[in-house]
């Protein structure tokens, strides 16, 4: 009788026999729900999901691809109003190099290295500054007129102990203004 009675108790036990199952079981039921969620998340979101490196389709890859292959810009050598400063000019390009010394750059406000140079006269600067020297580009490598260009090189020059006046508009573009006054 003993072993009917063993064996019927046996029978009502489940499949979780020791604690270890049951922290098993525990942690299984809470983090495999979790885990079908977020990969069941992931399947439903899949085509909203661009691929990597493939933004070809969108509208501004679209615009890049189709937009001109060259651009025109044309100045007015008259219009002052558009015309930049020596600090503008300074600012926008020379600034670069001019300010941290960089590639053998004299910086400004810096009298010791400027002053040979500021010897040599507003023309050699400026001739240097529109043709390149050494590391530097013709105009820095920027767009400039002439004339802003002349002003940043009196701009730098000043601030590092010269004392030239402000460049002169040339005197077509300076005659254009007063032309278009009069009609």
């Amino acid at each position: 009788m003993s072993d009917a009675a063993h064996s019927d108790h046996d029978s009502h036990e489940g499949p979780i026999r020791t604690p270890k199952q049951l922290i098993v079981t525990v942690v299984a039921s809470f983090v495999l729900p979790v885990v079908i969620i977020i990969l069941l998340i992931n399947f439903v979101a899949w085509d909203t999901r661009p691929a990597a490196g493939s933004d070809g389709l969108t509208a501004e890859a679209v615009a890049r691809r189709i937009a001109p292959v060259g651009m025109s810009e044309f100045k007015d050598p008259g219009d002052v109003k558009s015309m930049k400063t020596g600090d503008q000019v300074f600012q926008a390009q020379c600034s670069a190099c001019h300010t941290p010394g960089a590639a053998g750059a004299p910086k400004v406000g810096d009298e010791a290295a400027w002053s040979a140079r500021i010897k040599t006269g507003l023309d050699a600067l400026l001739n240097s500054s529109l043709k390149g020297k050494g590391n530097m580009p013709p105009q820095a490598g920027g767009d400039h007129s002439d004339f802003e260009i002349a002003r940043a090189v009196v701009f730098m020059a000043n601030k590092s102990g010269a004392k030239f006046d402000e460049p002169k508009l040339p005197a077509a573009a300076a005659s254009a203004p007063a032309t278009a006054a009069t009609k």
